[in-house]
């Protein structure tokens, strides 16, 4: 690919055309990826740190992605590996801050036939039960049940076996049970 050719974001090969390009130096390039990307990484940001951080934290993923992508090796998507950059960045800022914070999810895990101001209470103690799982089991909870990714995908991301993905969202799954029933909830 010529330095100077423009690559259609809805080209299959985005991600090759792309990382040679951003590889340069190329500023369009990282516009382009940067534009491609930015919704699902703050997304992301947001479902694991809280909207407040969100932006500062977004910002963070796509410097370190600039800054880093020459590392990247071609053994995963691009996509793959910026989630991962996001992901690591999300836990480091959660580690740093001691807070659990998280933002609304986007999916309502209750009866919607109740009435909406049991929904309303549902979410907030879900939000609440969420906030006290560990950084780590929040993320693998979120990566597959809110973004469905399959435990393949998650392990690529987090750069851990397949094997601990089922172990810590069995124990996600089970500390987020326990903090629910914790706070009142009925089951």
């Amino acid at each position: 690919m010529e330095p100077d050719e423009k690559v259609d974001i809805r080209s299959p090969n985005l991600d090759a055309g792309i990382i040679i390009r951003c590889q340069r130096g190329d500023r369009d390039a990282q516009q382009q990826l940067y534009e491609f990307y930015h919704r699902k990484v703050h997304q992301r940001m947001v479902r694991m740190v809280g909207g407040e951080q969100a932006d500062d934290l977004t910002q963070r993923v796509f410097l370190q992605v600039f800054r880093t992508i020459g590392q990247f090796a071609g053994d995963a998507r691009l996509e793959t590996w910026i989630y991962r950059v996001a992901t690591n960045e999300a836990l480091q800022h959660l580690r740093r801050s001691r807070r659990h914070a998280t933002g609304p999810l986007d999916w309502e895990p209750v009866d919607v036939n109740s009435d909406p101001r049991q929904r309303l209470e549902q979410r907030d103690l879900l939000q609440h039960s969420m906030q006290r799982l560990e950084p780590e089991l929040r993320c693998i909870f979120l990566l597959r049940e809110v973004e469905e990714l399959s435990y393949r995908e998650i392990a690529k991301t987090l750069g851990i076996p397949e094997g601990t993905v089922g172990s810590r969202l069995n124990r996600a799954r089970s500390d987020l049970k326990r903090h629910l029933l914790d706070l009142g909830w009925a089951g």
